[in-house]
């Protein structure tokens, strides 16, 4: 098992239903089979019959079978068949479809569930089976070199000296394997030629064919046990005897070997015999009876019969190493030993034993528990115990990490027979508040050890452990739990459950020194429960309902109120306060309380981190019926992986593999927990170094409370005195979460600290600080230089140096250079030249030397200008352009041409005689740029008023352009001409009201204007113009015959659209159907290489106790092999409408929604319409009722498709089950549903409402 998990257990009680009487005499019972599928009892027994008694319920429950059995005995058993010869063993298939069966003559047969034989052959046979290794001989016997005795001997036989255990109760025995598609007989066998009687081993398939034999083990007995999982068959073999293995003659194993006949290992019995051997019917003493694995394969129980009863023990297995981890002695019937009559493991239950007596049933479900300690930091130490037999095996992980199965110390107790005749013990705690360890034995027997563990690295043991107390409590009779804790004047407290000699349930309270408390023993009124207590001794019991096999006592704050947390089983976690409980997880495999969280690991691999501040909110919103919780933070962790100790003091987590190996993680919440308290106390240099360590990004160091830290940024600074730790934490919160202000902020306050302490020292740092603020400030980091030269020139080259590593070498030349200090400059590109750090023209002295010379020559305006172009500072460089003066400005005009500045050449003109030049430019820029609305504002500024109007004309800006038109003195000829072009282009623009509007004021054309009305559909105003301008003539000329063009593109467009509505309505409901009836087509993916693949995916079908030994593949298992290209193309085609695809039906939506606005847009042109069609004529009256009643009747039947489509269909979908947990198969069908939601649901239903839009007298004159 693995190291550091104990078992618990709870005991159950059966009640006896009936007794089933068999006639046959002598009656032996082979097998008796419950069958759920026929609901049968199927009875086999040893001189050959077969009976059957059939439960006529449709279901099997208790009640059900009470009935049924108390009807067995009225009721003929049927009898299914007989074997003269007699039935020597018997064992049903895992699934209870076959029988195989192992006659009184030595035959094997194989039967159905209905009693059909499948096979009938002998079982011994001198063939090894179909898995027969191939031997070529290398290196044998047979292919040396013998000498003079020649070839005889190598073909010499070897003697066999392979025998039988006197133990041996040469019955043959059967075992499946856990998915039956193979069993394996162990059968007693006399070779004919020569050598001693022998069991041999055969494994047969599920047709009965022979598939191997094993070589003859010595001493093999008869126990027979086939792992579940597969791997390993189990027996066990003695040692020291003649036909024996060779050994000690006290040496006792359980062996294994795998499907093909080899061995696989083995570990020694730990059994102590109290008798003496001459004495004994046994040769040893004792003798192991049967064994039995745990449905899940990580239990192997021994059932071991001795002289004073019998024994049970249970082991695991972890990291190679066999633990001996319980032992359940058979009860005692006054002063007689009972015995165990049969030992069982429930087929589901993982962790339940089934025991029987002659006068008992017991049942024990165990449990996987870390027993580990619970220390507050700073004396946590985080050891952990665990049970081996008769040794316990501590290791503190706050100090030590050591492998299993060794560890730091190893306590080992020797049986006492008075004391505890049970070598194991039954339970183990840690005190909370003291390094001390309690150890229990089922007997009530107790020893108390101080382990006084080291707490600082150092030499010596890392353990001196003492005994403090060891004693028998005889207030109970079977104890099985302990409790210790310090109580009142430093004393120790235990408190140990236990049962008494009646069955009732008992706590009796220890105080240091053995004295029994006077109020113990106390009765507990549940039975198997859970002790928990507080510091005031308080009792806590499950408040969930079911039955928690692990819980702790935690608070989530000083002040509040103390919560249980436990865990249920399967996999159920729970908090729960006085009046409400909440599931935080129901896939939790193991869990912990430490460092203010509660972490567990879940069957998705992943460990989970819950604030224990959180849990007074959840029970709260529990209590509110809100079950959702938040997203705590995770991490992925290995498979299988299980908690076995925090350790808060070292921000450390101990996981267990299944294998059995450890593994010491430091997750960031453990961390984070311990660096804010750190940084709350103002230890600053421990909280640097824990995220320094476990890579924390230190900007939490400025984050926990900024005002706080830049307050005692000088303690931080003398805690983390050294320079290369300052540097590395400037450098990392410059790229961390924290915003520019904040850095910065930070970068000052620190340069102006170290700038008072020690200039020389932290100079580096200074430059640092400079550099890495956002922005930097490289200028005053460069301006530093000289100051250091003046005060120290020594430190001035390993500045300059560090410098160049924070800062390209470039960069820094060209910001020395943009300070137009040359001998700065010189200074850098002699010191990058050195490590060779420079890459442009300024690595050789011969190329950057005339270019400076160059620079030096020139006035000190033209300098700068020259300098800032050559860095690209073009705005500068313009400004220093323009301090030279009016000789320079035909150059800053091509300039500012050259690199488009033209708005900063307005800053930089500005109240000079050149502004309106600089303007002009601007608007030529502007205007090329076709941003003629801005160029002519920049035109009108600079007083060039023919520019401006030819820039507000291409911008139809026509009000301001004709009045500098006008004011212009523009003739008459000509403001016409202008008007007549600027009336075509409003017009091409569909701006028809202003378009008429410039015809009639400035062009003087009432008909056009009127034309462009009309167009418009803006009837009103024109009969307005016509009649303002007492022109009545165009009313019939132009408005009625525009009035019913207008109605006549109304009516195209409604039947248009109708035509559109119908045809897409119709094929939404096709799709709609086709998704009903053929869901699987519909949905289908385009992936033409899943054509042909038969395998069923991971969630298809759930898995089984058989789905270990699949083979086939799983598609669901591969990575996705799709392009980022292809990823693209398939997100474009979403919505595309192409006819066929699951998209169709979201495009058809999308595009009525279009239509619908479209249709708005129509309303309210038939709003504008419909009055003057009452008006005009009797012809435009009846045109007018017509279009009133088409726009009328579309609007229904819009109205009618809208609803009908939007109508929510009744799926099963809005009732969702439960979720099972995170897991991969739930994970998988979120992403489903959320990829076939409702087109609906996506796209919400147009607004359409009748709106005011008609004209009443057409309604009440059309009737």
């Amino acid at each position: 098992m693995e190291c550091s998990f104990n078992l618990h257990y709870r005991k159950s009680h059966a009640t006896l239903l009936d007794v089933i009487t068999v006639e046959q005499q002598p009656t032996k019972i082979t097998s008796f089979r419950f069958l759920p599928d026929s609901r049968k009892l199927i009875l086999i027994l040893h001189g050959g019959d077969m009976h059957s008694y059939s439960l006529e319920t449709e279901e099997v429950n208790l009640s059900s079978l009470e009935r049924s059995l108390t009807q067995i005995n009225g009721t003929q058993a049927e009898v299914e068949g007989s074997i003269e010869a007699g039935i020597l063993s018997a064992e049903w298939s895992p699934d209870d479809e076959l029988l195989a069966l192992i006659t009184g003559d030595e035959k094997l047969i194989l039967m159905t569930s209905a009693f059909d034989v499948l096979s009938e052959a002998s079982l011994h046979t001198a063939d090894y089976g179909e898995d027969a290794p191939i031997n070529v001989g290398w290196g044998s016997k047979q292919t040396q070199f013998h000498g003079s005795l020649g070839k005889a001997a190598a073909q010499e036989k070897p003697t066999s000296n392979v025998g039988s255990s006197p133990d041996d109760d040469r019955a043959p025995r059967i075992s499946w394997r856990g998915d039956g598609s193979y069993f394996v007989v162990s059968a007693f066998f006399t070779p004919h030629d020569t050598g001693l009687p022998r069991r041999v081993l055969r494994v047969f398939d599920r047709h009965a064919k022979l598939q191997a034999t094993m070589d003859p083990i010595p001493g093999l007995e008869h126990p027979l046990a086939w792992r579940p999982s597969g791997n390993i068959i189990a027996s066990t073999q003695r040692f020291g005897f003649e036909g024996g293995g060779a050994g000690k003659s006290d040496r006792h194993d359980v062996v294994f070997f795998e499907r093909n006949g080899l061995r696989h290992g083995e570990f020694s019995l730990r059994f102590k015999n109290t008798v003496d051997e001459s004495a004994s019917a046994r040769k040893w003493g004792y003798n192991v009876r049967d064994l039995a694995w745990s449905s899940d394969s990580s239990v192997l129980a021994v059932w071991i019969e001795h002289e004073k009863g019998d024994t049970v023990q249970l082991w695991t297995i972890g990291n190679y190493h066999w633990y001996l981890k319980h032992e359940i002695i058979s009860p005692t019937w006054g002063n007689s030993h009972s015995r165990f009559t049969s030992m069982s493991w429930h087929p589901e239950k993982s962790l339940c034993l089934h025991l029987t007596t002659h006068r008992a049933y017991r049942q024990r479900t165990y449990t996987w528990d870390a027993s580990s300690s619970h220390s507050k930091p700073p004396n946590d130490t985080g050891s952990v115990a665990v049970i081996d037999g008769s040794k316990i095996l501590v290791t503190p992980f706050r100090m030590q990490n050591v492998p299993p199965p060794m560890s730091s110390l190893q306590l080992d107790f020797v049986a006492s027979p008075s004391l505890h005749p049970i070598q194991v013990p039954v339970h183990t705690a840690f005190c909370i508040t003291k390094d001390v360890l309690a150890v229990l034995w089922e007997s009530g027997f107790v020893e108390v050890w101080s382990l006084n563990t080291r707490l600082e690295q150092g030499y010596g043991p890392v353990m001196k452990p003492s005994q403090v107390w060891a004693g028998k409590v005889d207030s109970c009779s079977k104890a099985r739990q302990i409790v210790a804790q310090e109580g009142p004047d430093n004393t120790l407290r235990l408190l140990i459950l236990g049962v008494t000699d009646n069955g009732m349930d008992v706590l009796v309270d220890v105080v240091e020194g053995g004295a029994v408390n006077a109020k113990a023993p106390q009765s507990i009124g549940t039975r198997s429960g859970r002790l928990i207590t507080t510091d005031s001794g308080i009792l806590y019991q499950s408040a969930t309902g079911e039955f928690c096999f692990s819980a702790q006592l935690v608070s989530a704050s000083d002040t509040s109120d103390r919560i249980i947390v436990g865990h249920a089983s399967p996999a159920k976690l729970y908090a729960a306060g006085h009046d409400q409980h909440v599931l935080l997880a129901s896939n939790a495999t193991s869990y912990t309380v430490g460092s203010g969280y509660i972490i567990f690991t879940t069957s998705a691999h992943e460990c989970i981190f819950i604030p224990l501040s959180a849990l007074p909110q959840l029970l709260e919103d529990a209590g509110k019926g809100e079950g959702k919780h938040p997203e705590w933070e995770k991490r992925r962790v290995e498979r299988g992986s299980r908690i076995v100790v925090v350790v808060p003091s070292s921000m450390s987590l101990v996981l267990q593999m299944p294998r059995g190996n450890l593994e010491t993680i430091n997750p960031r919440p453990l961390v984070m927990e311990v660096v804010r308290q750190d940084i709350a106390q103002h230890n600053y240099r421990k909280a640097f170094l824990a995220c320094r360590k476990h890579r924390i990004d230190f900007s939490v160091i400025v984050e926990s409370n900024q005002e706080d830290f830049l307050e005692n940024l000088p303690v931080f600074l003398e805690q983390v005195h050294e320079v290369d730790y300052i540097n590395l934490f400037l450098t990392t919160i410059s790229h961390g979460s924290l915003s520019p202000e904040v850095t910065t902020r930070v970068c000052d306050r620190v340069q102006e600290i170290l700038s008072t302490i020690d200039l020389n020292k932290y100079v580096n740092t200074i430059l640092t600080a400079r550099v890495v603020k956002s922005p930097p400030d490289h200028e005053a980091a460069l301006g530093l230089l000289p100051k250091l030269r003046s005060i120290n020139p020594e430190l001035v080259e390993e500045a300059v140096k560090y410098v160049i590593f924070l800062v390209d070498a470039d960069k820094l030349f060209d910001i020395a250079l943009g300070m137009y200090d040359f001998s700065l400059v010189l200074m850098i590109a002699q010191h990058a030249q050195k490590v060779t750090l420079l890459t442009r023209i300024y690595q050789d002295p011969r190329e950057y030397l005339p270019f400076l010379r160059e620079l030096r020559a020139l006035e000190t305006n033209y300098q700068r200008f020259k300098i800032d172009d050559h860095l690209k500072r073009y705005t500068s460089a313009l400004k220093n352009l323009s301090l030279g003066g009016a000789p320079y400005f035909d150059e800053a005009k091509a300039y500012i041409e050259k690199h488009q500045l033209h708005e900063a050449a307005l800053a930089i003109w500005r109240n000079t005689d050149q502004y309106n030049t600089v303007l002009e430019l601007y608007g030529d820029w502007l205007f090329e740029r076709r941003e003629f609305r801005q160029a002519a504002a920049a035109f009108v500024e600079a007083s060039n008023l023919p520019k401006a109007m030819v820039a507000y004309e291409r911008a139809l800006e026509w009000q301001e352009l004709f009045d500098i038109a006008i004011r212009c003195d523009a003739k008459g000829e000509g403001i016409k001409d202008l008007a007549y072009r600027v009336a075509e282009e409003l017009t091409a623009k569909k701006r028809y009201a202003e378009a008429a509007t410039v015809l009639a004021d400035y062009g003087k054309d009432i008909r056009e204007a009127v034309i462009a009305l009309v167009q418009g559909n803006h009837f009103a105003e024109a009969k307005r113009i016509t009649s303002l301008h007492g022109r009545p003539e165009l009313v019939k000329d132009v408005i009625h015959p525009g009035a019913l063009e207008s109605r006549s593109q109304l009516s195209d467009d409604l039947t248009e659209m109708r035509d559109q509505l119908r045809k897409q309505l119709n094929r939404i409901r096709e799709l709609r159907i086709k998704k009903q009836e053929e869901p699987d087509a519909f949905y289908a993916a385009e992936d033409s290489n899943l054509a042909n693949v038969d395998v069923m995916t991971d969630a298809s079908m759930a898995p089984t106790a058989f789905t270990r030994y699949t083979v086939a593949p799983s598609m669901a298992s591969r990575a996705s092999k799709i392009s980022s290209r292809s990823k693209r193309k398939a997100e474009r085609k979403i919505g595309s409408g192409r006819k066929g695809t699951v998209d169709e039906e979201e495009y058809l939506l999308n595009s009525i929604t279009k239509l619908v606005a479209r249709f708005q847009t129509a309303q309210r042109e038939a709003h504008g319409l419909l009055p003057f069609l009452f008006q005009f004529s009797t012809e435009h009256r009846e045109e007018g009722l017509e279009l009133q009643k088409e726009v009328s009747e579309f609007e229904e039947e819009l109205l009618a498709t809208l609803d009908d489509i939007w109508t929510k269909p009744k799926t099963d979908s809005e009732n969702p089950d439960e979720s099972n947990g995170d897991t991969w198969a739930t994970r998988m069908e979120e992403i489903e549903k959320r990829r076939l939601i409702e087109p609906t649901a996506k796209i919400t239903k147009p607004d359409l409402r009748k709106g005011d839009w008609r004209l009443r007298l057409f309604d009440v004159t059309g009737k």
